[in-house]
C-alpha cells in the first residue's frame, strides 16, 4: 500500500469521526515560527533576529510569514476534518508553530497521525502562584536618582502581565495627576472597550489590555457575569502584581479610616500591558496563557511578569524544560524579552518548584523586615501575642469577653458553625453589645468560607467592643495573615496561648447545671495592632516558597541547573486590589489589599529589570538576569546568613540557614545590579545546547519542539554559561568553564572559593583583568572528597579592584565511582 493510498484513508476515516465530548489540545506542526524562521520556503524572506533581539513584527515579513502559518493550520484542519465538527481557539505563530483547538479525542487522535504534525497535547490548567518594599530595596535614594528620579524611573519600559486583568480607575494606574505619556514607537499592542461602559481601558500608563478566554469558554469554565469578556480585574491578583512592578509612587493605602502608607511600585514610570489569561473560579488554561504570552511578543513588551504556573506536570510531556509552557518562554527569550516566573507556593517542601528552564528567572518570596504584631491583655495578668490589623481597645480600660457559642438565641442554629461568627443574627445582640465577642476559628478559615473581615462586621453589627478568634487546632503550613478592621480585633495563633484563654474563660464563667453561663466574668483589652515593628532579622524565605532541586523531568530526577534563581519580598505585600476581586476574601470590595506569595515577589524583580533595562537598553535578557543574580545578598539586615522558615515534626515554625535550593543566589539588590561589573551572557543557541546535553532528552523531541537539530549531544548542562553552578551527580572531578564579560571600566578580579568539606573546589586563573567589554573565560573544578549522599553547597568570589562582588552559588552532590 502506497503513502497517497495510507493518508486516503486517514482522510476517509477522519471525516467519518463523531464530534464526541470534546477537549482542548495544543497542536505544533513542522515549520518554523516567525522567531526562528530563517528562510527556505519559497517567496517568505527569513523573520528570525541575527541575535536575540526584538523582531519588527509590524514589518511586511512578519506579516506576510505569519499569514502563511495561519493558512497551513486552516488548510490542514479543513483538509482532516468536516466543518462544524470542531473548534480553531488560537493560531500560534511568533513563539510556536501550531494551533489550539476543540474537537473530540478521536479527531485529536486523527491530527497525531497526520503528516507534518509534530505533537498534539491536551490542554491542562494553570493556577495564580507594596508600601514599604521600595524603602527596604533601597529604591528611593540608591536606585531612582540614578534613572532621573521615581518620575523618570522606568520610564518607557513596557511590561507585560499574563494575569488576572487590571482594574483601570485605581489611583496605582490613573493618569489623573500624573505627568502626561508619551507615545511608546515601540509598542505595538491594542486596547479592548469595556463592554459595559464603553470606555477604553488604556489611558497612557496602561498602553496595553486584551483578554484571552477561548480555550476557557470551549471548556465551559467560562461566565461572564463574573469572569468580565474584558481585561477588566475580577480576581484583585493581577491589579496586585502590575502596581507592585509599576504603579504610580506614592499612593496612600487607606483602609477603615487608617493610613498604612504610600504604596508605590519599583518602576513607577513604567508601562503596563495587560493580557488577561486568569480568571477568579477556576484559574485559567495553558491554551491562553500561551496565546497571551505570543500576544504580548508579537506587540513588543520588554519584560513579562508571570505570577502563574501550572496545576500540575503536562499528560504528554515529559521533559521539564520542554513542556509548552517554557518552549514558549524560550521563544519569548529569543524574542529579547526577559522573562520572570513566580517559583511557586508549595514550600518548605523540596521538589515544590512550578517554573524549571534557564532562560525563565524564577523568583522565590521573602519575608521583609515589616511584621505586623499585637497583644491581647487578660484580666488574669497573661499577655498572650497574636496579629491583627486593628485599633486598640479604650486606653486602660477592660472589657467582659463574651463566647460565640454562649451567646446564641437558639442552640439549634448550631449548624451554621456559629463559633466562627459569620452570622450576626443567630446571635444575642443584647449579650454581646458592648463586650468583646469570642470566636473560634476552624477549618471554615482555611478553606475561606469564613473570613476574618466577616467577623469584624458581625462585631459590629452587634455593638461589640472588638473580637478574639482563638485558633485551637492548626495544620502544618497553615499561614496567618494580618487583616485590616475598623474594629478592635486579634487572632491567636498559638494553640498554647489559644488554650490559655479558652481556660481563663471557662473558669471565670459561672454556669447553671445545664450549661447556661450565669455570670460572664472574664475580662480583657486588645491592643494596637497598627503599627509595624521593623525587624533586622529580614531577609527570610517564606514558608511558603517553593524549594529546589530543580527537576528535568517529571519523574522528578534532580537537574544540573540551579532554581529558584533570586529572591524578593512576597510575603504581606501591600498592592492595589480590584474592588471586583474575590481572590483573598478578607479583602473583598477594597480598593488595596495585603497579599502574600511567590505572586507577590515575581513583579518586583519585573520592575526591577525595568529599570536595568532603562539604563542598559541593549542588555540580553541573560545579561539582566545575570546583573540580578550575581549581586544579590546572602546575609540579612544583620549581616547574618540568611534564614529560611521551616516547619518542625509539630506546627512550630523554625529558621535554619537557607541553602541556594530556597533562596537561589540570594535576595535581589537593586542598586549593585545596576553596576554589576560582570556578566555571564546566553543566548538561544546556548540553551539548545544545554537541551541537547541533558541526559534522558531526546533530541528528536528537542527539534520537534524548538525546530532546531541538535549539533552534539556532547558536553554537559552545567557547561551552560549561568551565574550558578550545579552538580547533581559528581563523580571524581568535574571541571565546569564559565566567562565574563565586563561592563564596567577596567579591573582587576580576584577569584576565591569555598565549599562544604566534602567536595573540594579551585578555580583557575584565580585572578584576571579586564578591559571594558572584554570577554574572559574561567574554570572551577569539583572533586568528591568523600559521599554524605546530599548535596554539599560552596561559593566563587570575585572581588574586583574598584569595588564590583560577583557571586556564584555552587551545589554539588558527590558520589562514589
Amino acid at each position: 500500500m502506497t503513502m497517497i493510498q495510507l493518508w486516503c484513508i486517514v482522510l476517509v476515516f477522519s471525516r467519518l469521526l463523531v464530534f464526541g465530548k470534546a477537549e482542548i489540545y495544543i497542536v505544533t506542526i513542522e515549520g518554523e515560527p516567525v522567531v526562528s524562521y530563517t528562510g527556505g520556503v519559497e517567496e517568505f524572506v527569513a523573520t528570525a533576529a541575527e541575535s536575540d533581539e526584538k523582531i519588527d513584527t509590524s514589518s511586511e515579513s512578519v506579516m506576510s510569514y505569519s499569514l502563511h502559518l495561519e493558512k497551513k493550520h486552516d488548510m490542514l484542519l479543513a483538509l482532516l476534518f468536516e466543518s462544524g465538527t470542531y473548534k480553531k481557539l488560537y493560531s500560534y505563530k511568533h513563539l510556536i508553530n501550531g494551533f489550539a483547538i476543540h474537537t473530540s479525542p478521536e479527531q485529536a487522535e486523527a491530527l497525531r497521525q497526520a503528516p507534518g504534525v509534530k505533537s498534539v497535547d491536551r490542554d491542562w490548567k494553570v493556577k495564580k502562584l507594596t508600601t514599604h518594599t521600595p524603602q527596604f530595596l533601597g529604591l528611593p535614594m540608591g536606585v531612582w536618582p540614578t534613572g532621573g528620579g521615581c518620575d523618570r524611573a522606568g520610564e518607557d519600559i513596557v511590561i507585560g502581565f499574563v494575569d488576572s486583568g487590571i482594574s483601570p480607575q485605581h489611583p496605582s494606574f490613573s493618569t489623573r495627576n500624573a505627568a502626561p505619556y508619551g507615545p511608546v514607537p515601540s509598542y505595538k499592542g491594542k486596547c479592548e472597550i469595556d463592554p459595559n461602559t464603553k470606555r477604553n481601558f488604556c489611558n497612557g500608563k496602561i498602553v496595553g489590555a486584551q483578554h484571552f478566554a477561548a480555550a476557557a469558554i470551549a471548556a465551559g469554565a467560562f461566565n461572564a457575569e463574573v469572569d468580565f469578556a474584558s481585561p477588566l480585574d475580577g480576581d484583585g491578583h493581577g491589579s496586585h502584581t502590575a502596581a507592585i512592578a509599576a504603579g504610580h509612587n506614592g499612593i496612600p493605602v487607606r483602609m477603615h479610616g487608617f493610613e498604612f502608607g504610600k504604596a508605590s511600585g519599583m518602576a513607577p514610570r513604567a508601562r503596563i500591558a495587560v493580557y488577561k489569561a486568569l480568571y477568579r473560579l477556576f484559574g485559567g488554561f495553558v491554551a491562553d496563557v500561551v496565546a497571551a504570552i505570543e500576544q504580548a511578543v508579537q506587540d513588543g513588551v520588554d519584560i513579562l511578569n508571570l505570577s502563574v504556573g501550572p496545576n500540575s506536570p503536562p499528560l504528554a510531556t515529559k521533559t521539564t524544560f520542554l513542556n509548552p509552557f517554557d518552549a514558549t518562554l524560550l521563544s519569548a527569550v529569543k524574542a529579547g524579552v526577559f522573562v520572570v516566573q513566580a517559583a511557586g507556593n508549595g514550600g518548605p517542601f523540596p521538589k515544590t518548584l512550578v517554573s524549571y528552564s534557564p532562560w525563565i528567572a524564577t523568583v522565590a518570596a521573602a519575608v521583609d523586615d515589616r511584621r505586623y504584631k499585637n497583644h491581647l491583655y487578660l484580666g488574669n495578668g497573661k499577655i498572650l501575642p497574636g496579629i491583627g490589623l486593628a485599633p486598640a481597645t479604650h486606653l486602660n480600660r477592660t472589657f467582659v469577653m463574651v463566647s460565640a457559642n454562649d451567646v446564641l438565641l437558639d442552640s439549634s442554629v448550631t449548624k451554621y458553625s456559629p463559633s466562627d461568627c459569620q452570622r450576626p443574627e443567630v446571635f444575642n445582640k443584647h449579650l454581646v453589645q458592648g463586650n468583646i465577642l469570642l470566636c473560634g476559628y476552624s477549618f471554615n478559615f482555611v478553606v475561606g468560607t469564613a473570613s476574618v473581615k466577616k467577623v469584624a462586621e458581625t462585631a459590629r453589627s452587634l455593638g461589640a467592643v472588638g473580637f478574639v478568634l482563638a485558633v485551637e487546632n492548626v495544620s502544618p503550613g497553615t499561614k496567618f495573615d494580618p487583616v485590616p478592621t475598623g474594629v478592635p480585633g486579634i487572632v491567636i495563633t498559638d494553640v498554647t496561648k489559644s488554650m490559655d484563654l479558652i481556660d481563663y474563660y471557662n473558669s471565670s464563667t459561672s454556669r447553671d447545671w445545664t450549661g447556661r453561663v450565669k455570670s460572664f466574668k472574664a475580662t480583657c483589652s486588645i491592643g494596637d495592632g497598627l503599627r509595624a515593628i521593623l525587624h533586622r532579622s529580614a531577609p527570610q524565605v517564606a514558608a511558603f516558597s517553593s524549594r529546589g532541586p530543580n527537576i528535568k523531568d517529571f519523574s522528578y530526577q534532580d537537574a544540573d541547573l540551579l532554581k529558584p534563581d533570586i529572591l524578593a519580598p512576597g510575603s504581606l505585600i501591600w498592592a492595589a486590589w480590584s474592588p471586583n476581586g474575590t481572590d483573598e476574601v478578607n479583602f473583598m470590595g477594597d480598593r488595596f489589599a495585603l497579599a502574600s506569595g511567590t505572586s507577590m515577589a515575581a513583579p518586583h524583580v519585573a520592575g526591577i529589570a525595568a529599570l536595568i533595562k532603562r539604563k542598559h537598553p541593549r542588555w540580553s535578557p541573560t545579561a539582566i538576569k545575570s546583573a540580578l543574580m550575581t549581586t544579590a545578598t546572602t546575609v540579612d539586615r544583620a549581616d547574618r546568613p540568611l534564614q529560611s522558615q521551616q516547619y518542625s515534626g509539630s506546627e512550630t515554625m523554625t529558621l535554619v540557614t537557607a541553602t541556594p535550593f530556597d533562596c537561589g543566589s540570594g535576595h535581589v539588590n537593586p542598586r549593585a545590579a545596576l553596576d554589576p561589573g560582570l556578566i555571564f551572557d546566553a543566548g538561544y543557541t546556548d540553551y539548545l545546547q544545554f537541551l541537547c546535553s541533558t541526559p534522558g532528552i531526546d533530541p528528536l523531541e528537542i527539534a520537534n519542539i524548538t525546530n532546531s537539530r541538535c549539533n552534539s549531544t556532547n558536553g554537559h548542562p552545567t557547561d551552560l554559561n549561568t551565574p550558578s553552578i550545579t552538580v547533581s551527580h559528581l563523580v571524581r572531578t568535574r571541571t565546569v568553564t564559565r566567562t565574563v564579560t565586563n561592563v564596567a571600566e577596567e579591573e582587576t578580579y580576584v577569584i576565591t572559593t569555598r565549599m562544604s568539606p566534602e567536595i573540594a573546589i579551585e578555580a583557575n586563573p584565580p585572578a584576571m583583568t579586564l578591559r571594558p567589554g572584554a570577554s574572559r573565560k574561567f574554570t572551577i573544578s569539583l572533586t568528591v572528597r568523600s559521599v554524605t549522599g546530599s548535596y554539599s553547597f560552596g561559593e566563587v568570589l570575585m572581588k574586583g579592584s574598584r569595588g564590583h562582588k560577583v557571586k556564584i552559588p555552587v551545589v554539588a552532590m558527590g558520589y562514589y565511582n
